[in-house]
């Protein structure tokens, strides 16, 4: 009972989040059917994300989690640049190309997922999860909103849709998004190469980008959002400033929460004796690369 009281405090949480940082990031005048455009992206994530969740929770699946947060990831980007057209307005060279860097993220990890747990049938970290269907039912919302804190940055830019120039903000962003959005699949390529050979099964990768940093993938995905963000720097003003939330919340959840710190323990557990892991440990930083590395020779 009390672990239900959590979660159901926890789904109320997420949803009154979404609520106050929609409201704070609204652009005045631009609506959707009535609704101010950001809060109904909110809720847009929120109603894609329960939709999937009742078949999932009625049969105990996992399967189409990551894959609903892709959708609703790319029904959010449509939403916002439906808004501005319903404006009568056409979309800003900036909108466009902020739209499609979302999109196109969101389309690589998404299917890099989704074929991930296709191929391995199922997610780990569910295993204990579903065991409670309030708590498989928190989980399903908390991604919603972490679908919305991740794109609400850059849903404001689409918004915004500013017709100026491009500055040194928009160059600086855009060179930023590019080198991490290479960085993060260029990694997650990797690794995906080096465990398909037979040969490193139950071994851990040192090779490529894994050679400089212990979770390059991670990195590149901070580098990326904090590349929108500097792009939406001239652009906000007043309580938009809140968006901004975006990379600081990216960077907590895969540092603090679900990414470093589950992977890292789950290292631990596998090669913590392991010599040559011990070793790649303490040469290699555990997300900057080259920063903080020792010589232990």
């Amino acid at each position: 009972m009390k672990d239900n009281t959590k979660d159901l405090i926890a789904i109320i949480a997420c949803i009154l989040t979404a609520y106050f940082v929609a409201s704070a990031a609204t652009v005045e005048g631009a609506t959707l059917y009535g609704v101010p455009v950001i809060l109904f992206c909110a809720v847009v994530s929120f109603v894609v994300h329960w939709v999937v969740a009742i078949p999932s929770l009625l049969t105990s699946s996992e399967k189409y989690f990551d894959f609903t947060g892709m959708i609703a990831t790319l029904l959010i980007v449509s939403t916002a640049i439906l808004a501005i057209f319903s404006l009568g307005q056409q979309a800003s060279i900036r909108s466009i190309i902020v739209a499609i860097f979302v999109s196109i993220w969101t389309l690589r990890l998404g299917t890099f997922l989704y074929k991930r747990i296709v191929k391995s049938g199922e997610d780990k970290r569910f295993r204990e999860i579903k065991k409670s269907l309030l708590k498989f039912l928190m989980t399903w919302t908390l991604s919603a909103l972490w679908v919305f804190l991740t794109t609400v940055n850059a849903v404001t830019i689409i918004v915004l849709n500013h017709q100026g120039t491009l500055d040194l903000f928009f160059m600086a962003g855009f060179t930023l998004w590019v080198l991490g959005f290479a960085f993060e699949a260029i990694a997650d390529k990797q690794k995906k190469s080096f465990s398909e050979i037979p040969e490193n099964k139950d071994k851990f990768i040192t090779i490529g980008l894994w050679s400089i940093s212990r979770h390059p993938n991670y990195f590149g995905e901070i580098v990326l959002w904090m590349g929108i963000a500097i792009i939406s720097l001239p652009l906000l003003s007043g309580w938009q400033l809140i968006t901004l939330v975006s990379p600081v919340f990216v960077y907590l959840l895969l540092t603090k929460i679900s990414g470093l710190p589950f992977l890292e323990e789950k290292a631990e557990k596998k090669w913590g004796k392991d010599k040559d892991y011990l070793k790649y440990k303490s040469m290699t930083p555990i997300l900057i690369p080259l920063l903080g590395k020792k010589n232990t020779e």
